[in-house]
């Protein structure tokens, strides 16, 4: 409360600040910050928490995390095992990934995956949804970066007409610290205002943008949360709030991690003190960020690792990844089958126990005696259950771990089953017409964003 009143919050947006100083706050036009008195900050906590509904209870049974897809990652780079080479996104590495996302897993559908730099960065999304229209069976989601671009992809959504959706997707990811810049500030108002909820998705880093305490990290990562949710009641009585936290720690080389176990210990710390405080469940995020460069099982563990540790912690098992190296900066359709595949294994960990006599197998166990003459391997009932009761993994060798030539024969594995899914791959027909109105809205678009 004391940041929140003597350094308060950078808002660079006229409506939000105004909208603040309405609700109490102390607003200095010309600076764009915005100071909370503690009695106003003190109103506001009592508010969410008689406002919260959420139980600490949490249930004993276990929920499978979802399998990996391809959606809203928006990864900057595309590893290529074949090549192993790493390149800038680009438009065919982007359509290579939806052909494998529309066979891999069609009832999920396709998002934006991956950031096409060579397209300018006005229109990049609007071509994005291009794309998904023209290959994906399912488009499912584009992310958008300027609020220029929203009514663009609403149009384009709405010529899409039902079959999936381009509609534009956004994470507040603010500026730290204690900054609400421009273009996060208009997307962030947009939200709060037409979807009445206000999501934030805080991602410090102790030593750089927080104290390097954890007790430092603590006070910082609150008030910025507590910044933007007090902006989001300012402008909408009626909002939803709630954040995610996702907490980075540095090194002297500069490299920042969020997946070490002290950023974890920071995430978590973060989000038990605001339960504690205002009553929100803030999740500690997620599986898929990670500090592995290079695609492989030492990946996919060091994933699983820190999913688990979420589990263990909050009660609830996110996603292991999403295909995603290097802290989500870059993807790999290698290390997305990896995941999938021992996603399925820890998938094994919710099943039900159905004691009935033909699957206990009764007959068997009496017909196997003390198993002097023969084994349970023999019977028809093994035959029956084998593949449906194990985890039977295609690409990922369930002996263990035998150096790195067997480390390198799973990775080819898997190199040759993306190349076999988009083999299989069929492109959508009949949207011709939808695409010509599409590229209309583009070309308007270039022309009043003024892209050359």
């Amino acid at each position: 409360m004391e940041v929140l009143e003597r350094v308060g919050m950078l808002y660079q947006n006229e409506e939000m600040l105004k909208a603040l100083k309405k609700f109490g706050a102390l607003v200095d036009y010309e600076s764009q910050r915005a100071k909370f008195p503690k009695k106003l900050v003190r109103e506001f906590v009592e508010l969410l928490r008689k406002e919260n509904t959420e139980s600490d209870e949490k249930e004993s049974k276990f929920y499978p995390p979802p399998l990996p897809v391809l959606g809203l990652q928006v990864a900057q780079f595309y590893y290529d095992y074949e090549k192993k080479e790493k390149r800038r996104g680009n438009k065919d590495d982007f359509i290579t990934l939806i052909k494998l996302a529309d066979v891999l897993h069609p009832e999920e559908g396709v998002g934006h995956s991956l950031i096409l730099t060579e397209i300018n960065p006005l229109i990049e999304p609007l071509i994005a949804g291009l794309l998904l229209t023209e290959y994906a069976h399912k488009p499912a989601g584009v992310y958008y970066t300027d609020i220029r671009q929203y009514d663009y992809l609403l149009e384009m959504d709405s010529i899409l007409d039902g079959e999936g959706s381009i509609h534009p997707h956004s994470a507040i990811c603010f500026a730290h610290p204690l900054r609400f810049d421009k273009p996060v500030a208009e997307r962030f108002l947009k939200e709060v205002r037409e979807t009445g909820v206000g999501w934030l998705t805080p991602m410090p880093v102790a030593g750089v943008t927080t104290p390097v305490t954890v007790e430092g990290f603590i006070v910082v990562a609150s008030a910025e949360i507590m910044g933007g949710w007090l902006c989001a009641k300012a402008l909408n009585p009626k909002v939803k709030v709630g954040s995610s936290m996702w907490a980075g720690t540095c090194d002297m080389k500069g490299g920042v991690s969020y997946s070490t176990p002290d950023s974890m210990f920071y995430g978590f710390a973060v989000s038990e003190f605001m339960r504690r405080w205002c009553g929100k469940n803030l999740p500690v995020g997620g599986g898929e960020y990670c500090d592995a460069k290079k695609p492989g099982l030492y990946a996919v563990l060091e994933k699983a690792y820190k999913a688990m540790m979420i589990a263990a912690f909050q009660g609830v098992h996110p996603p292991i990844g999403q295909g995603m190296l290097e802290c989500g900066k870059t993807i790999s359709p290698v290390q997305l089958l990896l995941e999938r595949e021992f996603g399925l294994g820890v998938n094994h960990l919710a099943r039900k126990i159905i004691p009935q006599r033909e699957i206990i197998g009764l007959n068997e166990i009496v017909d196997i005696d003390l198993g002097f003459h023969k084994s349970h391997l023999e019977t028809e009932h093994t035959f029956k259950h084998f593949r449906s009761s194990l985890w039977l993994p295609q690409l990922i060798d369930r002996s263990g771990y035998d150096g790195y030539e067997m480390e390198r024969m799973v990775l080819d594995r898997a190199e040759k089953k993306v190349k076999e899914l988009i083999s299989n791959y069929e492109k959508p027909k009949g949207r011709e017409e939808k695409l010509a109105k599409m590229k209309e809205i583009i070309k308007r678009a270039e022309k009043e964003l003024n892209v050359l």
